[in-house]
Formats: C-alpha cells, sequence, structure tokens
C-alpha cells in the first residue's frame, strides 16, 4: 500500500473518530480541563482592545482534529456567559453540521452570496444557551476567493457586533490557500497538531506559511497527547516556539497529503 494511501486512511480514521469526541461536556475529565486551560491561555494571547475576537482554527493537513477542537473550544467559551458563534468556514470538506448532526444548509455560502440581501440573524443556528453555529452551505467552485472577499469582511463585522467571539473552522494550510485568504481578518490563529502523525517538516511549512501572511499565530493545541500510562484524549495548548523545539523532533514521516477537498472531487 502506498503512503498517499496509508495516510489518506489514517486520516479518514482519525476523522470519523474524532466524531465521538465533540461537545465539551462529553469530553473525559482531563480533555474538558485542557479546553478550559486553552480557553483561560487564550484571554492572554488575544488583542486586548478587541471586543469580539474573531478566532481561525487550523491544521497543516487532515485528520489532525481541527474542526473538532473548533467545535469544543467555541462550546467552552460560551459557558464563560460570552455569546459565542462558531462558522463552518471549510467550504471544500465541511464537517460541523455533520458532528453535530444539523442540515449544512442554509449557511455561510448563502450569506456570501446573497449579500445583505440575506438576513443573516435567521440563518445561525443557537444551539445551547450562548453557543450558536452557522454551518458551510452549499459548496463553492471558488471557497478561497469566498472567504478572502471584501464580502467576507463585512460579514464578519456585522457579526462581531452580535457576538462576544467567533470561531470558524478552516481548512489544512499546506493544501489550500483558504486559511491564508481569510486571514486578514482574524484577531488570530490556532493550529491543531495530532501527535505520532503529523509531520515535523509539514508543521514547519504550515507556520512559515502563516508568518508569511503576517498572521498572527496564537499558539498551537496538541491532540492525542501521551504520558507513561498510554494515550489520553486531551489536548495541550503551546505557544509555537515552545512546541516547535520539545516536541519537534518526535514525530515520524508519512509520505504525502493526497487530495483535499478540490471542487471537481468534492463539489456539488
Amino acid at each position: 500500500m502506498s503512503k498517499k494511501a496509508t495516510r489518506r486512511e489514517r486520516a479518514s480514521h482519525f476523522i470519523e473518530k474524532d466524531i465521538q469526541k465533540t461537545l465539551h461536556k462529553n469530553l473525559e475529565f482531563t480533555a474538558r480541563e485542557q479546553y478550559k486551560l486553552l480557553r483561560a491561555n487564550l484571554s492572554f494571547t488575544l488583542p486586548e482592545d478587541v471586543k469580539c475576537p474573531i478566532i481561525g482554527v487550523t491544521s497543516s493537513m487532515r485528520g489532525e482534529g481541527k474542526s473538532t477542537t473548533a467545535i469544543n473550544l467555541s462550546y467552552v467559551l460560551s459557558e464563560s456567559s460570552k455569546r459565542v458563534l462558531l462558522i463552518d468556514g471549510d467550504l471544500r470538506i465541511p464537517s460541523v453540521a455533520k458532528k453535530m448532526k444539523i442540515e449544512s444548509n442554509p449557511g455561510l455560502t448563502d450569506l456570501l452570496k446573497g449579500g445583505e440581501s440575506m438576513s443573516f440573524g435567521d440563518m445561525y443556528l443557537q444551539h445551547y444557551n450562548n453557543w450558536y453555529i452557522l454551518p458551510s452551505g452549499d459548496l463553492p467552485p471558488n471557497p478561497s476567493e469566498l472567504l478572502g472577499s471584501k464580502r467576507m469582511g463585512t460579514l464578519l463585522k456585522s457579526l462581531s457586533k452580535s457576538f462576544d467571539a467567533i470561531v470558524i473552522d478552516l481548512p489544512p494550510v499546506n493544501l489550500v490557500s483558504d486559511a491564508l485568504a481569510i486571514s486578514e481578518y482574524l484577531s488570530g490563529m490556532i493550529v491543531v497538531v495530532r501527535e505520532d502523525y503529523t509531520e515535523k517538516k509539514e508543521l514547519e511549512t504550515c507556520i512559515n506559511l502563516l508568518r508569511l501572511s503576517n498572521v498572527n499565530v496564537l499558539g498551537c493545541v496538541m491532540n492525542e497527547t501521551k504520558n507513561g500510562k498510554g494515550y489520553y484524549k486531551r489536548y495541550k495548548y503551546r505557544r509555537y516556539y515552545k512546541y516547535y523545539y520539545k516536541y519537534g523532533s518526535s514525530y515520524g514521516s508519512y509520505g504525502g497529503y493526497g487530495n483535499y477537498g478540490t471542487y471537481e472531487t468534492y463539489g456539488k
């Protein structure tokens, strides 16, 4: 079996596995505490003068747990009496609606295509108390252009008036340019890394691409970390430089990515 095939199989396995870990209240104790720690650390790293921080969540490749992290992070932020909106900004392989067992339409793309005539107040869903979700909507032929458009910036500015925080799930940086396209509208970006899966060189490429685009990298979330007694399904938050030098050399190599979310492959 080729390395690309193995990579795709592992990514699919992790994606299905992560569905079971969605929703903060259903997580193991250790994972819940790590998300609370992530929430606390974000309060120190986000700009103080921003009323509604807009946080992007991405990764270097598929299967690292970015969507699950975005869902659980937005949930735990809403637990602190904040009105929080989760947006599925992965317009190639959206997964938030599937994980949350809700309809994916209407959604973000409907707002972006419809312009000001569309009422976004009727589009997002109140899922739990102060927690709201805006699914992806129909898959477009030009996701990168839509996410980087002035219309997207206008939409986020309008939404910022109604929420205390916005979390956006975005495609992997190394595979498509979508996360970079929307970066000018973000307060910062979190990079999700899965231990014993993410390659050091891919993480380095991801961070370099973000920095070349002047993205404020808030830190890395370590997914599926180990301890001496085996696997813990928990998440650790690290500033990038600490993560890179402490964990970077521990990753093995697995080869290429395979295709990610081209319109021809995943469209309509």
